[in-house]
């Protein structure tokens, strides 16, 4: 299931916006397709005008309901909608603001779920700095100052890759609990550069920088001493 809602504000049309050679939405498709994964690759969107675009694509398409297509709208919400509609045993969610996954890490991904027995799994980035929550340190001491390789790693939830056992979901949901953190929770980590969510527009400068040195593909150069 990619996500796609239209009416983004802080970027405006993000979804059908280019980044260099094709727009937003299509990493995710191409992504999902080429891995050959997936039993059905949907685009969750209100925008039923994208239909024919997405489809020649190679996803299908699934009309959200406009009420849950506004900024309040949660992924809790429009993913019961949309579990509700088609049979799985997991929905992937693969986020359209993630253009800079590879297909390694969303196979390596799903390899983690089926060796696994979870419920639910989180895409985090792990990283070792030193870290405040609440003006408190969180994973080091003011006593003293450790090399950074030496810290405990933060996990902090970037939401590129999710996923979700579909009964547990459903369950949770109808049973007023959350389901979006729900059952057996695990984490999995993905790589630093592939992380970036695209909420502002100097976040898509910066996936956009990413893309770029990826393509042109310089090599190493060393100052002479």
């Amino acid at each position: 299931m990619i996500p796609a809602r239209l009416g983004s504000k802080r970027i405006p049309k993000k979804n059908i916006r280019y980044m260099i050679d094709k727009p937003l939405i299509q990493y995710p498709i191409d992504l999902c397709v080429n891995s050959n994964l997936f039993e059905g690759v949907w685009v969750n969107t209100e925008y039923a005008a994208i239909a024919p675009v997405i489809e020649k694509m190679g996803a299908s398409f699934h009309e959200r309901p406009k009420e849950l297509a506004t900024d309040t709208a949660t992924n809790r919400q429009f993913t019961y909608e949309f579990l509700k509609r088609h049979d799985c045993d997991y929905v992937i969610m693969v986020n359209p603001t993630s253009p800079l996954l590879r297909e390694k890490t969303l196979l390596e991904f799903a390899d983690f779920i089926q060796k696994g027995e979870y419920d639910t799994v989180l895409s985090v980035v792990s990283e070792k700095s030193e870290t405040f929550f609440r003006g408190t340190p969180l994973n080091f001491s003011l006593e003293e100052k450790v090399n950074s390789q030496l810290l405990e790693p933060v996990d902090k939830i970037v939401w590129a890759l999710t996923a979700w056992k579909r009964e547990t979901f459903i369950n949770l949901e109808d049973s007023g609990k959350n389901p979006v953190f729900g059952g057996k929770v695990a984490i999995f980590s993905i790589p630093k550069d592939e992380s970036c969510d695209l909420d502002t527009p100097e976040d898509w400068n910066i996936a956009e920088g990413i893309l770029n040195a990826r393509i042109s593909g310089f090599a190493e150069r060393y100052m002479r001493i």
